[in-house]
């Protein structure tokens, strides 16, 4: 008979029914294609973007290593590790309702009963002792259990997705504060060889206005360009120190000096990014497959707070051998079984069924609404890469040309002001004119080369395709 009933019981759980609704991916909100115009460049059509590794992108070998120190160092990214670890467990949890949960039990138990309390009126003392099995088992009939272990997977495959969101936003801050700090190490190195160029001018200046061929105004401009520069220099040296210490941060220690940027802030420091159409960031950006994640396992939980409408049953049994002497325990005749089967059905909660129904179902329409805002971010921050892609390109090369045109204007304002040609104002206008221009060449390189570490980003790159990860008892 127990038998049969454990057979039955366990036929009705293995055939319980789900009252998840059927899920179904969202329309993507954005269009099929990326922008066009003359601030985009014009697409190859590809129908699907190539996967390109970090490894890849970045080609300086500091870079590289200082993003492999940081990725096994980051605090923030051993937290999201942990993150994952801690709802894989959580899934672990739910997982285990679905099972019988089975204990094994001993006990025994010798009391005296005084002898005014026994009809005897003797004392007597007596034993118990007992050995048992016990199983309780909740049968999910409707799905309600399966549903909160699939709420739960869905959640735990989420922090995953989080976590490799993290390596990517890690990857790309290394990557921007290595190449601010070299800028900025650019930009010092400006400001010393111009201060050096405005001390040779004061000098010249300070000569001829001894001989009183230049006047006071001009040695006044003179000192004044000197001292500007100085502001620089102390201004970069601080802000190369601040570089450093937000790249130490990152990396979770300390920058070694053989890691430091010492080359040029070229655009061949970076690969040539390849790019797809936008639906392809519904498989490469950690983000969006996150909000896809946490739209199903909220999806999951209305098949729950369905569920709760319908009876609750369990199954409760134990089976073992008592006997008032511990050496009698397990002799013939001493066994003994129990089994209590319950059930539990809602008649009134004062609407609370309900509520938690429509919530659930509220809380399902924000996850769309959530998942579908996480595309259209998606597709801006690619649109605006790729328009910042080309953009950049023709403004870096004009700041070029002007540089190579602010040069020879030096040249000759030089050399007119040396012939006595020229006043001294001709001369300072270019000084000056060269210096901005170098500053802003510099600053216009490091924000090409941001914007192209950005896309990158942005495009999902640095984070291999994977399928849904593994966890305990989960193919």
């Amino acid at each position: 008979m127990n038998k049969s009933l454990l057979t039955i019981a366990l036929a009705a759980a293995l055939g319980g029914c789900s009252l998840i609704p059927d899920y179904q991916r969202p329309e993507s909100p954005v269009a099929a294609n990326w922008p066009e115009g003359e601030a985009y460049a014009q697409q190859s059509g590809a129908s699907q973007a190539q996967e390109l590794a970090w490894q890849q992108f970045f080609r300086d070998p500091q870079l590289r290593q200082l993003i492999g120190i940081a990725l096994e160092n980051n605090r923030d990214l051993r937290v999201a590790a942990l993150n994952v670890e801690a709802y894989r467990a959580l899934y672990r949890i739910q997982r285990a309702d679905l099972l019988p949960l089975v204990s094994a039990d001993a006990g025994g138990t010798r009391s005296r009963t005084p002898g005014d309390l026994n009809q005897t009126g003797q004392s007597n003392i007596s034993s118990q002792y007992s050995a048992t099995l016990g199983v309780a088992w909740e049968l999910d009939l409707f799905g309600r259990l399966s549903s909160l272990r699939e709420q739960a997977l869905q959640e735990f495959f989420a922090t995953e997705a989080a976590q490799q969101s993290a390596r990517i936003s890690l990857i790309a801050s290394v990557a921007n504060a290595w190449l601010t700090l070299q800028a900025d190490q650019a930009l010092l190195e400006v400001s010393r060889d111009t201060l050096k160029t405005f001390e040779e001018s004061l000098a010249l200046t300070q000569r001829s206005f001894d001989v009183g061929v230049a006047s006071a105004l001009e040695l006044s401009q003179a000192r004044s360009s000197v001292d500007s520069a100085r502001v620089r220099i102390e201004q970069y040296t601080r802000l190369v120190a601040q570089d450093r210490n937000a790249l130490s941060r990152l990396l979770g220690q300390s920058v070694s000096s053989d890691l430091l940027p010492d080359g040029e802030l070229e655009r061949d420091q970076l690969a040539e990014l390849p790019v797809g159409l936008p639906s392809d960031l519904l498989y490469r950006r950690p983000d969006i497959i996150r909000a896809e994640y946490q739209l199903r396992a909220a999806n999951a939980n209305i098949g729950a707070a369905r569920a709760a409408f319908f009876p609750r049953i369990s199954l409760t049994g134990a089976v073992g051998s008592a006997s008032s002497q511990l050496s009698g325990l397990f002799d013939s005749g001493s066994d003994y079984w129990t089994f209590s089967p319950s059930i539990s059905v809602p008649i009134f909660n004062a609407g609370q069924l309900r509520a938690n129904r429509d919530y659930a179902e509220i809380s399902r329409n924000i996850q769309v609404a959530q998942y579908e805002s996480a595309i259209q971010t998606a597709f801006r921050e690619v649109a605006d890469g790729l328009a910042a892609q080309q953009t950049y390109a023709r403004q870096v090369q004009a700041q070029r040309d002007l540089l190579e045109t602010s040069e020879d204007y030096l040249r000759l304002a030089d050399q007119r002001y040396r012939t006595g040609v020229d006043s001294y104002l001709t001369l300072l206008d270019a000084q000056r004119q060269l210096f901005n221009v170098r500053q802003q060449f510099i600053g216009d390189r490091l924000a090409q080369l941001v914007s192209e570490v950005e896309l990158f980003k942005a495009l999902g790159g640095g984070w291999d395709v994977q399928a849904e990860p593994a966890v305990d008892g989960e193919g």
